[in-house]
């Protein structure tokens, strides 16, 4: 954006003392739109000021959120919503600037992989070993439980630069790879946990008036790639003292499962000079109410 007479005003006024006119002027810096980054960009260069330097990067913040809001609500609104895409856009949350050709070559060259060790011959069981021996020990992919300590175990990209995210992070790379590969194997809402269920191939969660469950091959810990059996969640259930209903089996939409990972990166955002960012990304998971 060129610079103006009314931009170099309001610039030269960012450093102000009286919050109120700082207010006013960060305003309607803001109604200039994204295409005033670049000059607030070049401005934090010259500025020696710490408080100033400060001013301008919450400037350039609350532009970047503005955009990604709109981001949001619009893949919110399409006929498709890919997931791919939605966990990218939380991404640019913490890295506006963000890339993403590297990551979708990253899951193109997986798809490939494990597409072709894939045939028509194969049981699902055997799908899914296939593609957990190349997510998990071919490409080295390392998960955890959740643990709000890192954000970066959220985020798509980062999960793939490192090898290393967590069981929710995780579980969108596969359920990602899995819809890519034509294999109906979704994330399904297991309380305190979370499975990728393998679906019977004719199974649509939105015309199937039955209990899910009963459409369900068996289930993969997206940390590791293990295989569980009907069995094995039966005695899940009974541990943790809770009924098994059919509401547990359903899998997520993705707008649902955009709208967890943008609750629990909230939850990283605890210490006093990030109590903005959890506001911010409970107001996104918000938009999915």
């Amino acid at each position: 954006m060129q610079e103006t007479r009314e931009i170099n005003a309001l610039f030269n006024l960012i450093d102000d003392p009286d919050e109120e006119v700082y207010s006013t002027i960060s305003e309607k810096i803001l109604g200039y739109g994204k295409g005033i980054i670049p000059n607030l960009e070049h401005l934090w260069e010259t500025t020696l000021n710490e408080e100033t330097q400060e001013r301008i990067e919450m400037i350039i913040h609350r532009l970047h959120y503005t955009d990604l809001q709109n981001d949001l609500t619009e893949w919110r609104d399409s006929p498709y919503n890919d997931l791919l895409f939605g966990s990218l856009l939380v991404c640019k949350f913490q890295y506006p600037d963000l890339h993403t050709t590297p990551v979708l070559q990253d899951i193109e060259k997986i798809r490939r992989n494990v597409w072709l060790e894939l045939n028509s011959f194969l049981t699902p069981l055997e799908q899914a070993n296939v593609l957990s021996s190349i997510l998990y020990n071919y490409y080295n992919l390392k998960g955890s439980e959740i643990a709000h300590t890192n954000p970066d175990d959220f985020f798509m990209h980062k999960v793939l630069e490192s090898k290393k995210g967590n069981t929710l992070s995780n579980a969108i790379v596969y359920q990602v790879l899995c819809e890519l590969l034509d294999i109906n194997a979704r994330i399904i809402n297991i309380p305190r946990q979370c499975l990728i269920a393998f679906f019977h191939s004719d199974f649509d969660p939105d015309t199937y008036k039955g209990n899910p469950k009963n459409k369900i091959h068996f289930y993969i810990d997206p940390t590791s790639g293990h295989a569980y059996s009907h069995a094995d969640i039966e005695n899940y259930f009974k541990r943790i003292s809770v009924p098994p209903v059919s509401f547990y089996f359903k899998p997520l939409s993705h707008k649902r499962i955009i709208q967890v990972l943008l609750e629990e990166v909230a939850k990283c955002f605890t210490s006093p000079k990030d109590e903005y960012k959890q506001k911010e990304l409970v107001k996104l998971a918000d938009l999915f109410s």
